[in-house]
């Protein structure tokens, strides 16, 4: 049996789907899994045991010098799919742009959200729970297509090379290890920046954190802007955003004391290993995004009078008051 997984996108998406993955494979251990997703969100999923291969689905055109890609652009990538005379396949993505890439493949049986265009483009539409998180949304999939789910807990892996490059570099500093998420892609999703210096010098000077940044090298300079509106720190932040990969981030977070921040896919890699984490949310509903399989605590801005949800409102006191709960004393 060959089986695939259309989840390409967002990185945090991909994390929430190694529990499904897991189940899957419990139910096909011989068979063929590969998994269609984007290269930098699949590179989480490098050594998952559960896939055989990772089909990378590019967006845009590769730059200069890249590696020529698996496919480019759905017609490319149905066109490439059917090559593969995949059995079954499950649609993940929740758009229906991937259910209609899972039928111009050829897969013969085809299971997603009924959203996605029911019965033209599915051979089974299951019904999108609203209310549910998005990992049990994930494996309603495999329940509807009598596919026993045996549980939901989490999990994540890392590389040698990577916890050698980590261990290499990584402080031996007392007190706990903070992993601080400052920037997002998503503009709505931003803490103002002094706000984020105030919880960097309140975790640094009063509880005696090391803190720790990685994000992507375009994100230093935020994170330096943040250092400075901090003032005096009783011991610098280290940053990894220009030393690390995504594999070295994996090992990176699997350290962490705590992580806190914006609600992007790095709480969810901490998550994973089951790092705590306090999230800060804005308009997305934690209580379908909130970090799986893990002590959290998800803190949310207000919303204004015309119902728009203002970050810029969420106060310094009631993100120091969750770090409480999972940092005591």
């Amino acid at each position: 049996m060959r089986l695939l997984v259309i989840r390409y996108r967002y990185l945090g998406d991909t994390v929430l789907a190694i529990p499904f993955l897991r189940n899957l494979r419990a139910a096909h251990p011989d068979a063929t899994i590969d998994v269609l997703v984007e290269p930098r969100a699949g590179e989480v999923l490098a050594a998952c045991p559960y896939i055989d291969e990772r089909i990378a689905w590019h967006r845009r055109p590769p730059g200069p010098g890249a590696r020529t890609p698996d496919c480019f652009g759905h017609w490319a990538a149905a066109r490439f799919l059917r090559r593969c005379r995949y059995d079954r396949v499950y649609v993940l993505r929740r758009a229906v742009s991937a259910a209609v890439l899972a039928r111009l493949a050829g897969i013969p049986r085809r299971i997603g959200y009924a959203r996605q265009g029911g019965r033209w483009l599915l051979t089974r539409a299951v019904p999108y729970r609203e209310d549910a998180h998005e990992a049990e949304c994930f494996l309603d999939l495999l329940r509807a297509d009598g596919v026993p789910v045996d549980d939901a807990h989490n999990e994540n892996w890392t590389t040698p090379a990577a916890e050698a490059a980590v261990a290499a570099a990584f402080p031996a500093a007392p007190g706990p290890h903070v992993f601080l998420c400052a920037v997002s892609t998503d503009p709505v999703k931003q803490w103002p920046p002094d706000r984020m210096a105030a919880l960097l010098r309140w975790l640094v000077n009063d509880r005696g954190a090391t803190v720790h940044f990685c994000g992507a090298p375009a994100d230093r300079a935020a994170h330096e802007a943040i250092v400075v509106a901090a003032g005096a720190l009783a011991r610098p932040p280290v940053e990894w955003s220009h030393r690390l990969d995504l594999p070295g981030a994996l090992a990176l977070l699997r350290r962490m004391r705590l992580a806190v921040g914006i609600d992007t896919g790095q709480l969810h890699l901490a998550a994973s290993f089951h790092v705590p984490v306090v999230g800060l949310y804005g308009p997305q509903d934690p209580a379908r995004w909130h970090p799986w399989d893990t002590r959290y605590v998800a803190v949310r801005a207000p919303r204004d009078p015309a119902g728009v949800w203002r970050m810029d409102r969420l106060s310094p006191d009631s993100v120091l008051a969750a770090v409480d709960t999972l940092l005591p004393r």
